[in-house]
């Protein structure tokens, strides 16, 4: 259950978004559900590797091809966040920069162009 509907969260706004120098429009945004995969603690217990996807695409038709892609997508992103929490070392950080070029690869490939830009959230392991 995603707790931002409930305090009405959910749904960004139409403004422009005013930091970091961005001049994307908040609507450009396609926000995709936490991906979780399995780890290993350093006790030896289980953990779980948490991300927080989005694309950020200005082009109106890759926009809609992104969001009709939606389950593709998260399908991607799932194997990509098993392959990198596979790999990592109990106790190790992930590779933030290597999961993020990974992650916009699999964009690409499953949109079959470029032109949607990766937004990383969250990457948590607990």
């Amino acid at each position: 259950m995603d707790r931002r509907s409930l305090i009405g969260l959910s749904k960004p706004a139409a403004r422009k978004t005013s930091g970091g120098g961005g001049s994307a429009s908040a609507n450009s945004y396609v926000r995709f559900p936490t991906v979780t995969a399995t780890i290993i603690r350093p006790t030896g217990q289980r953990g779980v590797f948490s991300v927080e996807t989005g694309v950020d695409v200005a082009d109106a038709a890759l926009r809609a091809r992104a969001e009709q892609s939606g389950p593709r997508l998260r399908a991607a992103y799932a194997e990509v966040c098993q392959q990198t929490a596979r790999v990592l070392l109990p106790g190790a950080p992930p590779d933030i920069d290597a999961l993020a070029r990974q992650l916009q690869a699999a964009t690409d490939r499953v949109l079959g162009r470029a032109g949607a830009r990766l937004l990383l959230g969250t990457v948590m392991i607990a």
